[in-house]
């Protein structure tokens, strides 16, 4: 920004064309002389300026002059007036017009060229307007910019130890840019160099420890700041809390909220959204709620934050009445909701199913002119794809073009998965040629997705040339994509290839999954191979042993269902009911396929009794409306001869 012409510039601006300057020049300048008319050099404006009585004469004859000079042929004139503003302690204004210099170079000049040109200009001066705070004003300046490593140029470049604002200067600017090793450097050199450190030095630091996770280096610098007897600020607190609580520690965090309040500093806002979301994580909402009731008596107003950490936890609890409540609440208390809020929500209600208040919420959306981002969009397209309505979601692709919104690799990810589950690959094929034609290259998650689909259609051909691609794009297959290559070989009865790729993901570091057991578990069974997949099976849960023992995955429904199915087709029904029942035990619950299964073995060897309790486990279950089941049922009982129970069925469909 410009800094404004101070009164009666205009007469002074003439006084000085009307007299000579009798100083000698302070730039080196190709004439001797130190008069200033209008067609006077820079270096002559430079000298009035330098000769000036008060800062706001110097500012004056800047601010005329600079309108007809550029900076870039003319630095002295900026230089100059830095000089005075800088030795007058006039910082703000100093920092304002170096800011301004700063930026007129870089339309010509990159960031360190722009900087060395400043740099030599402030350090030409030879007046005894001459001020050493310059080049802290340029460092702060720098840092405020983001150009650190100019900062710490200039800083290396003085010589001497600029001013304690400018060292926390330098210190916050590598911070912010991650730079956590260096700060240390820097912050040995003022020691070395007696500069003390003061609050905002420490603030700096435990910040930067706190952002790189140290924690206990973090606390260090806190009880030291505390052994020098400077007393810690509100901001200070609040950084090591929030530090802990990112980590989980809550019982430290607490601890440093009661240092806080034994030390008479009153927590703000932040405080207390940082424990909130500490506790929130943890999934300890209760005490969240507490902590926000007690900022309200303190009279605390709370704002989007506040609001958006309780609606993010409480939506993925499935607590929707209660996220919605709170979402009232954020209205009376005037706080606009916005998009960060919104998304929760909308995520927690297409995972329940509720379209009509997904809709609500986006009608919401457009009332109070928040515009859906892309993260938005793309939780609409995965949950409409998860609810089968692909046709919808991609609607939404092309609404998301039609806005300008920029398309990321979830959106597209999340509509391929719901053509390939659709077993439309022709369509996800399309989507992926349409995502490398605008420059987003497809991931690991892209081509696991697309394998997966051809896989499933018992395309392994196609899907064994995507792993390939995969692979000459550098990008090593996951858990998912071996499970999907391993999947397929077992559908297609290639055990020895399913088993192949098992011991290449092991010798690639990756452990197998629940499901990845589970298809290598069901194609053995398929293959007639029970006892096999019994080994497996044992081998991987060790069934009859604890899971914390042995960090053993915990069997899943998909493998108790196989190995029943393997058995029932083998005759042997009585190990298919051990397995039935080891199952029920370990607290899964049968699903319509295992109860068909469990029937037609127990048919097939006439266990009549056994038929009957687990008929009249499947009605208690609420599974008769099945027809399958209803079939499978009349069909057995007409076999054996039982068709009593099969009017029975017949009576009950007519009651249904």
């Amino acid at each position: 920004m410009k800094l404004s012409l101070l009164p009666k510039s205009v007469a002074l601006y003439t006084r000085y064309h009307q007299h000579t300057i009798s100083t000698r020049p302070v730039f080196g300048s190709p004439s001797s002389s130190s008069s200033w008319s209008s067609s006077s050099s820079p270096y002559d404006v430079a000298n009035a300026i330098l000769s000036s009585k008060t800062p706001r004469q110097a500012l004056e004859i800047f601010d005329i002059e600079s309108k007809r000079v550029h900076p870039k042929r003319n630095p002295e004139l900026y230089s100059a007036v830095l000089h005075v503003l800088a030795g007058a302690k006039l910082f703000l204004k100093a920092k304002c017009l170096m800011k301004e210099f700063i930026e007129e170079l870089h339309k010509f000049s990159e960031p360190r060229g722009a900087s060395h040109l400043v740099f030599n200009a402030l350090s030409r001066v030879e007046s005894s307007r001459f001020s050493p705070e310059v080049f802290g004003v340029l460092i702060v300046v720098l840092c405020e910019m983001g150009h650190v490593d100019e900062a710490v140029w200039v800083y290396q470049t003085i010589g001497g130890l600029p001013s304690l604002r400018s060292c926390n200067a330098i210190l916050d600017g590598l911070v912010k840019k991650g730079r956590f090793d260096s700060i240390w450097e820097v912050y040995r050199e003022m020691g070395s160099r007696g500069l003390c450190p003061d609050v905002i030095t420490y603030g700096v630091l435990i910040d930067g420890c706190c952002r790189k996770g140290d924690l206990l280096q973090a606390l260090e610098v806190f009880d030291e700041m505390r052994e020098k007897g400077i007393e810690a600020t509100v901001v200070i607190f609040t950084t090591v809390i929030h530090g802990l609580c990112n980590q989980g520690k809550m019982l430290e965090a607490e601890s440093v909220f009661r240092k806080m309040e034994e030390a008479g500093v009153f927590p703000n806002l932040y405080t207390y959204n940082s424990l909130m979301d500490g506790y929130c994580k943890l999934g300890n909402l209760k005490q969240a709620v507490v902590l926000y009731h007690q900022l309200l008596g303190h009279g605390l107003k709370p704002n989007v934050v506040t609001f958006g950490i309780l609606i993010n936890a409480l939506s993925k609890l499935g607590e929707l009445v209660a996220a919605r409540n709170f979402f009232v609440h954020m209205v009376k208390f005037g706080v606009v909701p916005n998009v960060f809020v919104y998304n929760h929500l909308i995520k927690s209600y297409l995972g329940a199913e509720k379209l009509s208040e997904v809709k609500e919420l986006t009608l919401e959306m457009k009332k109070y002119g928040i515009s859906p981002d892309v993260f938005t969009y793309s939780i609409l397209i995965k949950g409409l794809c998860s609810l089968g309505r692909v046709g919808e979601a991609d609607d939404l692709l092309q609404s998301m073009r039609r806005d300008r919104v920029v398309v990321n690799t979830v959106t597209y990810n999340s509509l391929i998965d719901g053509y390939c589950s659709e077993g439309n690959m022709e369509k996800a094929l399309e989507l992926l040629s349409e995502m490398t034609e605008i420059g987003i290259e497809p991931n690991m998650i892209t081509f696991s997705t697309l394998i997966d689909g051809y896989c499933k259609l018992g395309n392994m051909e196609a899907a064994l040339s995507f792993n390939q691609e995969m692979l000459s794009e550098r990008l090593l297959p996951d858990v998912i994509a071996y499970t999907a290559l391993i999947d397929g070989h077992c559908k297609d009865g290639n055990m020895k290839e399913a088993f192949r790729l098992e011991k290449e993901m092991l010798e690639a570091g990756l452990s197998p999954n629940v499901i990845t057991v589970s298809c290598l578990i069901d194609g053995l069974c398929k293959d007639g191979k029970t006892s096999q997949a019994i080994e497996l099976f044992l081998e991987k849960t060790r069934a009859g042993y604890t899971i914390s023992e042995t960090n053993a995955m915990s069997p899943n429904l998909v493998m108790y269902t196989a190995l029943i199915h393997g058995l029932c087709r083998e005759g042997q029904i009585f190990k298919a009911t051990k397995f039935f029942s080891d199952m029920r035990c370990c607290g899964l619950q049968p699903d319509v396929l295992t109860y068909i299964v469990m029937l037609q073995g127990h048919f097939q060897s006439k266990h009549i009794i056994d038929v009957m309790m687990l008929h009249s486990d499947i009605i208690k279950m609420g599974l008769m409306s099945n027809a399958l089941v209803r079939q499978i049922l009349a069909t057995g009982y007409r076999e054996i001869g039982y068709l009593r129970s099969v009017f029975n069925l017949s009576s009950d469909q007519t009651e249904i």
